[in-house]
């Protein structure tokens, strides 16, 4: 009888051997560990009723966005087909379609007033202004090191980001000077230089960000319902209204596709000037 254990490290072996990206990994074992949860049962033991039997739970309980079940239905079918080399009925699993809705985003005041007036704790301070000064993910932000943080070109290596790749973003100076004094309160050692720390010494958790964060919003009294990524959406947002053009923004972000991208032209500000063709009629006497 394989422990719930033993088969997690199953599955990380066969993520490993394919060359998965650390956060996929701990994403995947953690969906498919509290799936495992879910069925009761050992692993050889599970059968597609089962999937089915979750993903409608979890659709039921109505606490989770389709994206998320999306990923939780992605994360079994790898388990299913590569560590169980088991054939599932994927027309019996369908995933949802994607929503093409458009993100919240937080003004320029009311980022301003929430990062400046309602976050007291310095580090939460420093690792917001990385999302919205840099367009950083709550991941890339958790993963960072101190080696990362270039202050002579104003630049932020971003390190295995969303697919895996890398890439650069900008480092503001009002970043600047909060990772500076950051530093010179927490000081963060550990062997692999990560930037932020969290409980006992160890690297700083995505939840435990988005978290503070939304500790953050409740205290400033902004009923939008925000989340830290709103920040790296902002970001975007308020760049392209100042100017960036739609290719710099994708590079900054790292998207893959411009797709991606150009929803941002639809919360972008841009009616500036622009004069409704029905208030151009003619006034006859």
């Amino acid at each position: 009888m394989e422990t719930k254990q033993k088969t997690l490290n199953r599955l990380t072996l066969d993520m490993q051997l394919r060359g998965l990206t650390e956060n996929t990994q701990e994403s995947y074992i953690r969906h498919v560990g509290k799936f495992l949860d879910f069925s009761g049962k050992q692993a050889d033991e599970i059968t597609e009723v089962d999937v089915r039997a979750y993903l409608i739970h979890l659709m039921r309980e109505g606490k989770l966005a389709t994206s998320s079940i999306n990923l939780r239905n992605s994360a079994i079918r790898f388990f299913f087909a590569v560590t169980l080399n088991k054939t599932l009925n994927y027309l019996q699993l369908p995933r949802f379609k994607k929503q093409r809705t458009l993100p919240v985003i937080l003004s320029r005041d009311e980022t301003q007033n929430l990062i400046q007036c309602f976050c007291p704790n310095i580090k939460h301070k420093a690792m917001f202004l990385l999302a919205y000064g840099g367009g950083m993910r709550v991941s890339e932000i958790a993963n960072l090191r101190t080696q990362d943080i270039d202050s002579k070109t104003m630049r932020i290596f971003v390190r295995g980001g969303k697919g895996g790749k890398d890439r650069y973003t900008i480092l503001s100076h009002e970043c600047l000077r909060a990772l500076r004094e950051y530093w010179s309160l927490y000081r963060p050692k550990h062997p692999e230089r990560w930037l932020f720390l969290g409980a006992k010494n160890t690297k700083i958790l995505p939840d435990s960000i988005s978290f503070a964060f939304k500790s953050c919003l409740k205290s400033s009294g902004i009923t939008k319902d925000a989340s830290i990524h709103s920040l790296r959406h902002g970001f975007a947002t308020h760049l392209l209204e100042d100017g960036a053009t739609i290719f710099q923004i994708k590079e900054l972000l790292g998207h893959t596709s411009l797709s991606s991208t150009t929803i941002y032209l639809h919360l972008a500000d841009t009616m500036d000037g622009v004069v409704s063709p029905a208030d151009r009629f003619v006034t006859y006497a």
